[in-house]
């Protein structure tokens, strides 16, 4: 991969030496995850030691198992979130299905509660010193095939991963805004990604499962072979066993008009009323947010843009917001394998709470008042992010799923930074950001959703039919309760 390109606009030269450490980059150039990333560091200032399988863990058949107090064990339980922590009894660090079956299996006999990670992006219901963590990260391939347009996900892929493998071809995945997070997990959620309002979710584009249940049986998920898991499995999430390799559709796109508008809100306080009139007016070819944050203590609104088009139309297009005069502009045409520049959301781990709310409409006052209250100053940082919906989101597939709410025309994420002392007031602050939506809520969304059940501020994900059937499929499947994903239907 090739390293992101560097942004030298004066807004970002005060935070150039903080931002060029936390990414990892060195020079005087700030790289464009610094958008973030300067948010991120101003708001984070019973065990057996092996696992016993048929055989032993050092058979070239069997997986490979840590216990804790090794550095392995540390290493495949770490992930991005760095609020909450698996703490197993037991790591498998699994290289293929089989792999995941011996452990699910062992853990069954032992009646001990199953998790399953790849990048710990969406972490919220850690095991917490009990049961077998199933790490898939070792799990990575990506087979593409280009006649078909498809491409064949390991459980450990990250969407880089895909996007890479798929660009050789001049395809692309549906991928979501931030190139490292798990290419799986996503897709199990739903998936609004950067070509959402043209090609729909990621979950409406998977044609095949591979499946473990709770029991250790392998199972193969498609539209004819377990069509109730098909059907659970697209937009449900992972209450129904672990998902070790699934198979997508390809999109024909090699290139994107994408970047961001930055503007500062104290100078230009009607962007969000301008950006969502804007919204109204768009093709589906156009997929835009809007998010707000603190950068070098002044709160900036980073308008961003991903449009299947030429440079010429999306000039054309972009001309309301370019009116507005932004303080950057770094809206151009680029290749997808450099999609997640169009966000720049941070790469490095952080410790933060979410949550969110599907709306049919946006009151402008209202949001104007959420913006005013994630302003510099308060004891939390916030970020708000409104996502445009509508288009192909809105259309089901052909082969129906478990994905929700279609109608929503937009989405609101309130994030918030944690450390050791302030996570009750960080969840405050995000109760108070997404109160009061009740008149155009329709619904969450489970993958803009990081909290245990009880913790949930939002909508429901699932309308009442599709979550009766989805409890139902899980107790089919797992029938102990042995399962423990990251996001709980119930």
């Amino acid at each position: 991969m090739k390293k992101r390109s560097g942004v030298t606009h004066p807004i970002f030269t005060g935070i150039a030496t903080r931002c060029g450490a936390y990414s990892g980059q060195a020079g005087g150039r700030v790289p464009t995850t610094c958008l973030f990333a300067e948010w991120v560091r101003a708001c984070t200032r019973r065990s057996r030691k092996v696992l016993a399988m048929s055989a032993s863990t050092t058979d070239a058949e069997s997986p490979v198992a840590y216990h804790p107090g090794s550095a392995e064990y540390d290493e495949h339980r770490a992930g991005f979130q760095l609020r909450e922590r698996h703490r197993p009894a037991h790591v498998v660090a699994a290289r293929d299905a089989d792999d995941v079956v011996a452990a699910v299996r062992h853990a069954a006999e032992a009646s001990m509660p199953i998790a399953v990670q790849a990048t710990g992006h969406g972490l919220a219901n850690p095991l917490a010193g009990e049961g077998v963590l199933v790490s898939t990260r070792r799990m990575d391939n990506v087979d593409v095939d280009p006649g078909a347009g498809t491409a064949r996900v390991g459980a450990g892929a990250r969407w880089r991963d895909v996007i890479e493998a798929a660009a050789r071809y001049g395809l692309a995945p549906l991928s979501g805004s931030m190139s490292g997070v798990g290419a799986v997990s996503y897709t199990l959620g739903g998936g609004i990604g950067l070509m959402a309002r043209r090609y729909g979710f990621a979950a409406d584009h998977v044609t095949r499962l591979e499946l473990v249940t709770a029991d250790g049986s392998l199972l193969t998920v498609s539209e004819h072979e377990e069509p109730d898991l098909f059907w659970a499995l697209r937009g449900g999430g992972g209450s129904f066993g672990i998902v070790t390799a699934l198979e997508i559709a390809l999109m024909p796109v090699a290139r994107l008009v994408g970047g961001g508008l930055m503007f500062d809100l104290g100078e230009t306080p009607e962007v969000a009323s301008t950006w969502l009139h804007w919204t109204a007016t768009m093709p589906q070819e156009m997929t835009s947010a809007m998010t707000t944050l603190e950068v070098s203590k002044r709160h900036m609104a980073h308008v961003q843009i991903a449009f299947l088009g030429s440079a010429a139309e999306a000039d054309e297009l972009v001309a309301p917001l370019r009116a507005l005069k932004p303080a950057y502009d770094g809206l151009r045409e680029i290749p997808y394998r450099r999609s997640d520049t169009v966000f720049s959301e941070p790469d490095q781990p952080h410790a933060y709470v979410a949550d969110n709310v599907l709306l049919r409409a946006i009151d402008e006052e209202h949001l104007r008042d959420a913006i005013a209250t994630s302003a510099p100053g308060r004891s939390v940082p916030s970020i708000i992010s409104v996502r445009h919906l509508g288009g192909a989101l809105s259309t089901p597939p052909r082969v129906p799923n478990a994905v929700s709410h279609r109608e929503a025309k937009y989405l609101l994420c309130a994030v918030a930074p944690t450390t050791k002392s302030n996570g009750a007031s960080a969840r405050a602050l995000q109760d108070e950001l997404l109160a009061g939506w009740s008149g155009t809520a329709v619904g969450s969304s489970p993958n803009f959703t990081l909290g245990r059940p009880d913790q949930r501020t939002a909508a429901a994900p699932f309308d009442a039919g599709r979550r009766d059937r989805l409890l139902q499929l899980a107790r089919k499947y797992d029938p102990a309760g042995l399962l423990h994903p990251s996001f709980v239907i119930a």
